[in-house]
């Protein structure tokens, strides 16, 4: 079974940074396009970024900067790297896996993890 657990959430003041990491068992990120998303309360689910090594790497415009994708292939691990973040930054973060193009809508994707909060206030 694919399993996709993320970690690294937590609260922050504005201007702080986190780093979120996605690990996939069952699954190997180099096989397809990942993606992160977020929800916040009241809100519909959006894309952050997109990305598949070697491959193309999309972030949302309003994380465009501030925001860096990497991978760690030995450990089948993706992260988040999030600066300068503002409270509109605020949300449940999800990772997403298998979609066969790089895409920033969640019904791309086949393989959802639970979820990690950041809060920044």
């Amino acid at each position: 079974d694919v399993q996709l657990v993320e970690s690294g959430g937590g609260s922050v003041q504005p201007g702080g940074s986190l780093r979120l990491s996605c690990a996939a068992s069952g699954y190997s990120f180099s096989s397809n396009y990942m993606g992160w998303f977020r929800q916040a309360p009241g809100k519909e689910r959006e894309g952050v970024a997109t990305y598949r090594s070697g491959r193309a790497t999309d972030y949302a415009a309003s994380v465009k900067g501030r925001f860096t994708i990497s991978q760690d292939n030995a450990k089948n691990t993706v992260y988040l790297q999030m600066n300068r973040l503002e409270p509109d930054d605020t949300a449940m973060y999800y990772c997403a896996a298998h979609s066969s193009r790089p895409s920033l809508w969640a019904g791309t994707y086949n393989y959802w993890g639970q979820g990690t909060q950041v809060t920044v206030s």
